[in-house]
């Protein structure tokens, strides 16, 4: 790597495990005609020898179908999944954010859930009383803050989620399709957030299927099909690529 990357992934590959039905396996199972299946039946190529990097202060979209890989290239990037083949390195602390309620203890409250993730990235006492007001302000949910995450809807856990992550100085920020919650204000708010976050030096990573918010946010923004990139950054290249798998 050189100065300027903080993300590298070469010739990376990642394979899951098909899922088995388990009726037809007792079937073949009791009646004695249980089929080899090659490593192909086995497995399905989530990823499929992906080369990208990306540098410090960039943000990167990532678009794609669903199932085409954009989820899993950002759980390899967290270091949640591990390569099969090829290599990953990653310069900094990623953070991934992904899904709605990810991360939430759902007994706690949202204050509760505030501070136990600032005791997780090691904020004293007193950075975690400014934190914490940071968040609440920042979230808009303040009449709420000491309920139950259980009870929050999907769209105030997904406004807490990002209002803690970008509140923790992040240097890299992984974002799966989060950035599409809330209301224009709020999502007004999340685009300075990571203008702001930028300006530090953070790197950001969004997996979004909204165009708008990938060409209003990013520099460089890559499609993904069947689990390889399929365009060099460009962002109407990567569009166009996209609209013409819609279609």
């Amino acid at each position: 790597m050189n100065e300027k990357e903080v993300i590298a992934l070469s010739n990376v590959v990642l394979d899951y495990p098909r899922k088995t039905k388990g009726v037809g396996l007792l079937r073949e199972i009791l009646t004695g005609r249980v089929k080899r299946k090659t490593r192909a039946e086995r497995w399905f190529r989530a990823l499929d020898g992906i080369n990208l990097t990306i540098n410090k202060g960039e943000v990167v979209g990532i678009i794609g179908a669903n199932g085409s890989g954009k989820s899993t290239l950002l759980r390899v990037m967290a270091g949640i999944y591990a390569p099969d083949e090829g290599e990953i390195k990653i310069k900094g602390r990623p953070t991934l954010l992904a899904g709605v309620g990810t991360g939430f203890q759902q007994d706690l409250t949202g204050r509760e859930n505030i501070r136990l993730q600032s005791s997780i990235y090691g904020r004293s006492k007193s950075e975690t009383l400014e934190l914490e007001e940071e968040v609440i302000e920042f979230s808009g949910i303040r009449e709420f803050i000491d309920d139950p995450i259980r009870t929050y809807s999907a769209g105030m856990k997904a406004r807490l989620g990002f209002a803690i992550i970008s509140s923790l100085d992040p240097e890299i920020l992984l974002l799966d399709e989060v950035m599409s919650v809330g209301d224009y204000e709020f999502r007004k708010k999340s685009r300075a957030r990571i203008e702001e976050l930028v300006k530090g030096d953070a790197t950001v990573v969004i997996v979004s299927h909204s165009k708008s918010i990938l060409n209003n946010l990013c520099s460089k923004v890559y499609a993904i099909d069947n689990g390889a990139v399929m365009t060099h950054g460009g962002i109407d290249e990567a569009f166009e690529f996209y609209e013409s798998e819609k279609a």
